[in-house]
């Protein structure tokens, strides 16, 4: 068992909590840093970023959303490698580099896996599709609550993940050097629309919810009135016109290639979650 820290960036976000844990509970030593962690780490600070290095091996990289913070996270894997980070594994996103994604997120996105590979630091790359814990952990939660899912999705699917599974993943290959050179595309075991989402919540909350499809435009301004950076806004806008446009639908192997089992259904983690009592207030 190693006795070197693996560096977590993100390790308050949904993916990087859930690696936490992971390695914690198998006594794997973690070193979190963030804007608010003891070991303070901000992207856009790069002098920050030798401190959150120093000593480290293998880091686990969950970028920042929109063009400028994946290139400042491309930054950093290059100053990362050459100050003694020998591998990464990297969160990036389903469909990188694939045809019919020409938007700049998508582009940053490649790029920064370009970033990583060249970096001279081993490397496994995961893309997962969209997170269903989105409805229960992001603004979407809001939606959810107030019965409305407004996005501009159209009526196309996506075959949503449940960010347990990526954990599991991610937290594999970080502690199996064999998933070294590997690129992985995680989904979920089926393709759902907006309204299907909507349905399987309906049921799993008990909750009256519908699907409100958004033009692209009414979509970036409503997220920029919730408070989301209008870079962002615009990143989250392009992110649903690839399943807006029917380019999403498709199941990934990627659960089954690194754990040898299925991943979990929506209706599942929607089962699962309502029990919490998540969406009960």
């Amino acid at each position: 068992m190693t006795t070197t820290p693996i560096l977590i960036l993100s390790g308050k976000g949904k993916t990087g909590r859930r690696v936490v844990e992971q390695l914690t509970a198998r006594r794997v030593p973690v070193r979190l840093a963030s804007r608010s962690s003891e070991q303070r780490f901000d992207w856009y600070d790069d002098t920050t970023w030798s401190a959150a290095i120093d000593g480290i091996d293998t880091a686990y990289l969950a970028p920042p959303v929109g063009p400028t913070g994946l290139a400042r996270a491309g930054q950093f894997i290059k100053r990362a490698a050459e100050e003694g980070l020998r591998r990464v594994v990297l969160l990036s996103g389903r469909g990188v580099g694939s045809p019919g994604r020409d938007f700049a997120v998508y582009q940053s996105s490649l790029e920064l896996e370009c970033a990583v590979k060249d970096s001279g630091a081993d490397w496994t790359i995961v893309r997962p599709a969209w997170f269903a814990q989105g409805f229960s952990e992001d603004f979407m939660y809001d939606h959810v609550m107030a019965g409305e899912i407004r996005l501009s999705a159209g009526d196309g699917g996506e075959a949503w993940i449940d960010v347990d599974d990526v954990g599991d993943v991610m937290t594999a290959a970080l502690l199996d050097e064999k998933h070294t050179g590997e690129t992985y595309s995680l989904s979920g075991p089926r393709i759902l629309t907006m309204s299907d989402v909507a349905t399987e919540l309906s049921a799993a909350s008990r909750r009256p919810i519908e699907y409100v499809d958004l033009t692209p435009e009414q979509h970036v301004n409503e997220l920029v009135e919730y408070g989301v950076p209008l870079e962002d806004a615009e990143s989250v806008r392009d992110l649903f016109a690839v399943i807006r446009n029917h380019r999403s639908e498709y199941v990934s192997e990627g659960v089954r290639q690194v754990l040898g089992r299925a991943p979990r259904d929506f209706s599942d983690w929607a089962r699962t979650t309502a029990q919490t009592g998540v969406w009960s207030a």
